[in-house]
C-alpha cells in the first residue's frame, strides 16, 4: 500500500496509508485528520484543501488546471508547490508523497 506523508500546520508528520484511486485529499480525510477542512468534498470550489507538495514530486503529479490556479491565486499563501489536494489523484507512482497541510486563510 502507497503512502503518504503529511506534516500538518503545526509541524508535525504522519505517515498514512494510501490507496490508489482516491484524491490526496481523500486520503487525509479518511485518516481522521482533520487538518484538511475541504469544505467542498473535492469539488475544486473552495481551496480549502491547499497542500505544498515536496518539489521532488512535482513531475509525476499533472499540471494543475486552470481553474485549480484560479483558486489558488486566491490564497495570501501560494506557493510555487500549491496544489489543491482534492485534484491529485493518488497514484502507486506518488508512493511517499509528502505534502504539507497550508495555513488556513
Amino acid at each position: 500500500m502507497p503512502k503518504l506523508h503529511m506534516t500538518t500546520k503545526s509541524g508535525s508528520e504522519t505517515v498514512l496509508d494510501g490507496s490508489v484511486g482516491l484524491s490526496v485529499m481523500e486520503v487525509i480525510r479518511m485518516s481522521g485528520s482533520d487538518e484538511l477542512l475541504a469544505l467542498c468534498g473535492g469539488c475544486r470550489s473552495c481551496a480549502t484543501c491547499h497542500v505544498f507538495v515536496d518539489p521532488a514530486f512535482a513531475d509525476r503529479i499533472p499540471p494543475a488546471s486552470a481553474e485549480e490556479l484560479e483558486l489558488l491565486d486566491s490564497s495570501e499563501y501560494k506557493r510555487d508547490t500549491s496544489r489543491l489536494a482534492c485534484q491529485i489523484a493518488f497514484t502507486d507512482a506518488l508512493d511517499g508523497l509528502r505534502v504539507t497541510i497550508a495555513p488556513d486563510e
